[in-house]
């Protein structure tokens, strides 16, 4: 018989499936269950434990809602990656820092930088004129070799022409941006949605078309309070979260 590395104590009062579920997510933060491998089958704990399908299907019905499990059809189910803890929503600082906070290795392909007409929407974020000349930086950025998010920015050309010069596969933007004082960003706005991971997505990050996605818009603004980025972020919703502190208004 399978081996859970798990026991239950059923003369205290605490219901047996918390019990399970948090036995499950100790051996899974312990490395006792790894990362990718599958868990014992809903048998095994049963068998083992003396207790009802239903109390494990429960506790691990929980864990796969908290993403700390996954199931395959037919195959069974499966530790699931950490996601990556990312705060950038409550701070401004750059990527690569984020994730070498995580002690993990940063890095960037540019997938395009050039020149081209502004649209309606690039305009109205910019604060421009329609077909008023914008860079467009076309970026996918990675932690650990693992693709993560994709990140389509527009700046415009007036003021923001000698980034050209750049490369961003190895700079920061922001700290390129800062070089002039009238195209240093001192304030974002962000807005945030849910959506589905579309040809791009599937292309640049290696997931299933149809995948949760957190959609990012991003507008930088200067310390004059002109916009200088327009940023579309496409974060993998398999493997990012992200923690915002919220303080209580007692006036």
């Amino acid at each position: 018989m399978t081996e859970i590395g798990i026991q239950l104590d059923k003369n205290v009062p605490v219901p047996l499936y918390y019990q399970l579920k948090t036995a499950i997510l100790d051996n899974i933060k312990s490395g006792t269950y790894e990362q990718g491998s599958m868990i014992p089958k809903e048998q095994d704990f049963c068998e083992i434990l003396d207790i009802s399908r239903t109390t494990v299907r429960q506790a691990i019905t929980e864990l796969v809602h908290e993403g700390w499990l996954y199931r395959v059809k037919s195959k069974g189910t499966f530790v699931a990656r950490p996601k990556l803890n990312q705060d950038f929503i409550k701070r401004l600082e750059s990527y690569n820092a984020q994730i070498s906070r995580l002690h993990m290795t940063p890095s960037t392909k540019v997938i395009t930088m050039s020149v081209m007409p502004a649209t309606e929407e690039i305009a109205e974020n910019l604060n421009i004129r329609i077909a008023d000349s914008v860079i467009i930086l076309q970026r996918v950025r990675y932690a650990d070799q693992e693709a993560i998010v994709t990140l389509r920015t527009y700046l415009p050309y007036a003021s923001c022409e000698f980034v050209m010069s750049h490369d961003f596969g190895k700079e920061s933007l922001y700290s390129v941006l800062s070089q002039k004082e009238e195209t240093r960003i001192c304030m974002v706005h962000r807005t945030i949605e849910a959506t589905e991971a579309d040809r791009e997505d599937v292309k640049y990050m290696d997931i299933k078309q149809g995948k949760p996605i957190q959609l990012f818009h991003t507008v930088g603004y200067n310390g004059q309070n002109q916009p200088i980025e327009y940023s579309i972020a496409r974060y993998r919703g398999d493997r990012s979260k992200f923690d915002v502190n919220i303080y209580v208004d007692n006036q």
